[in-house]
């Protein structure tokens, strides 16, 4: 892609150090363009724009990092999205902090894609990776492109089912896009970046900060139409993504859980607080305008009785229990017991929690 011959322009106002995104944007709505900015008297920039910053503004610093960002730009599916662009997400010019600019690299296309942010826990069960691929596969299938944050647990899931999905997915990265965290998932991004998008509003080699991850939550829910929240505990950074959905005028959707899983109680909450409860796709996507539910996208968390159910998953129930309870529910020794929950667990019906616990899986079905 050849860069923009302003890009440059926009390059050397974003990476000067102390020339924040809100200062960015007020200098563009008093003096137009960011070359028009640049060419106005360093004496009249002086009012809007604290010392440090203008005395950075143009010095060799700042220019070694535009030019390695033009440099980046100019790769095959590389791109360097401005305000200014025809091709900037407008979910996100509906938000109160839009980015000046965006670093994509993939399809960027999908930037005007509708799209459902899904997001959770990094520590998610068996259980809820399975619900996460499910409910993103629906949903990119419905029309629908799956954004999350690149994330273990609940995010890689989602991002693997928009993938498996006609919609694709869209990863929002809490670090440069030159770089990739977690380095588990190294796999699962150059997958996006040639099938679906990767996007960071971070400078080239910016490192991953714990700091950084909240701010891109807002654009992992401005780029959606809505955040559905797979699992999260109360403390899980999904829900404040959630809350900035709400905040944007989004909805928000979380699946419910066990009342004994820790990774239920932050859904559980957000249902209190007016959220839908959603158990299947169509669930979703009945409450977007512009979408209706449809045979195919029926995908649902709830149990399928199946000719397995007997024996030990038949008294298991869907909570967590320990295995005492399980000889005590199937009158079996405790041998038998391990026996079958291996077998069971190695088969992908049973998941082994912390603390001794167990729990069945229920794959998702298309009702």
């Amino acid at each position: 892609m050849t860069p923009d011959p302003g890009l440059a322009s926009w390059l050397q106002l974003s990476l000067t150090p102390g020339l924040g995104a809100s200062t960015l944007r007020r200098l563009l709505s008093q003096f137009g363009l960011p070359e028009a900015v640049l060419g106005r008297k360093r004496s009249e920039l002086a009012a809007l724009i604290p010392a440090s910053a203008l005395e950075a503004l143009d010095s060799e610093r700042v220019a070694a990092m535009v030019a390695r960002g033009l440099e980046w730009s100019s790769a095959a599916d590389h791109s360097i999205v401005t305000l200014a662009d025809q091709t900037y997400p407008r979910a996100l010019l509906d938000t109160a902090d839009p980015p000046p600019l965006l670093y994509a690299h993939g399809k960027i296309e999908l930037l005007q894609h509708p799209a459902i942010a899904v997001v959770g826990s990094r520590n998610a069960t068996a259980q809820g990776e399975s619900n996460a691929h499910a409910f993103a596969t629906a949903l990119s299938n419905a029309g629908l492109a799956i954004v999350s944050g690149l994330a273990l647990g609940i995010d890689a899931a989602a991002h693997r089912g928009g993938l498996a999905g006609a919609s694709s997915t869209i990863a929002v990265l809490g670090t440069g896009i030159d770089i990739v965290y977690p380095s588990r998932n190294a796999e699962l991004a150059v997958e996006i970046s040639r099938r679906g998008l990767l996007l960071s509003e971070f400078p080239l080699g910016t490192p991953a900060a714990a700091h950084n991850f909240p701010r891109r939550n807002r654009l992992i829910s401005g780029l959606g139409r809505g955040c559905l929240v797979v699992e999260a505990a109360l403390a899980s950074g999904s829900l404040i993504t959630a809350r900035t959905a709400a905040d944007q005028g989004r909805d928000v959707f979380a699946i419910p859980g066990s009342i004994h899983s820790p990774l239920s109680k932050g859904c559980h909450a957000l249902i209190k607080a007016g959220a839908k409860l959603v158990e299947s796709a169509d669930d979703v996507l009945s409450e977007l305008s512009g979408f209706r539910p449809s045979g195919f996208a029926t995908t649902t968390a709830q149990p399928v009785a199946t000719p397995a159910d007997s024996g030990l998953l038949a008294v298991m129930g869907h909570d967590p229990v320990d295995v005492d309870s399980l000889c005590v529910r199937a009158g079996l020794s405790a041998d038998q017991v391990a026996s079958e929950l291996l077998r069971l667990e190695l088969d992908g019906r049973v998941a082994a929690l912390p603390g001794g616990l167990y729990q069945r899986l229920e794959k998702a079905h298309r009702g």
